[in-house]
């Protein structure tokens, strides 16, 4: 019986700690947390692709009664390069240690913070278009937010990974 209800125990733990709900916050100790995130880091980011995009984003936006948001070329863009260079390195879209970014950006006054990912798009609009088509990232797209930080990034293979970083101020 003890092994069967450990083995519950480790199925619930795992089900816990690998599940993706926006409601995931990580194990991180407040003391020794580091929120900090070199800033030139965003001139990493296709700018070009990235202004692209939040075109796109701004005007789906407008369509929708929605104000348009301000592109973030400083913290939110740093800790969007930062995660899609992570991404390419694992070679998988992930929204690993979303909660780092969040705090970054809510130390720095966000309200609310929301995050879409996305790889493998040759350009923004098709990029754009798959995300207004998953119900989850078109709320962010659509979402009570102010500001946008970009890492748009070409792998070493030549395929795209994206960050798009949401925030209210």
């Amino acid at each position: 019986m003890n092994l069967l209800k450990t083995s519950l125990l480790a199925m619930v733990l795992f089900c816990t700690v690998s599940s993706c709900s926006k409601d995931d916050t990580a194990v991180i100790e407040e003391e020794t947390a580091d929120y900090s995130i070199d800033v030139n880091l965003a001139n990493e980011t296709d700018w070009q692709m990235a202004n692209e995009i939040l075109d796109l984003v701004n005007q789906h936006r407008t369509s929708q009664g929605l104000s348009t948001l301000k592109r973030d070329q400083q913290y939110a863009s740093a800790y969007a390069v930062d995660h899609t260079f992570y991404m390419i390195d694992l070679e998988e879209i992930n929204h690993d240690h979303f909660d780092v970014r969040k705090k970054g950006l809510k130390d720095r006054g966000a309200k609310i913070v929301g995050e879409n990912v996305a790889f493998g798009y040759p350009t923004a609009e098709e990029v754009v278009n798959a995300w207004l088509n998953s119900p989850g990232h078109r709320a962010n797209i659509e979402g009570n937010y102010t500001h946008s930080g970009f890492g748009v990034i070409q792998a070493p293979d030549g395929r795209y990974y994206f960050t798009q970083l949401f925030y209210k101020k």
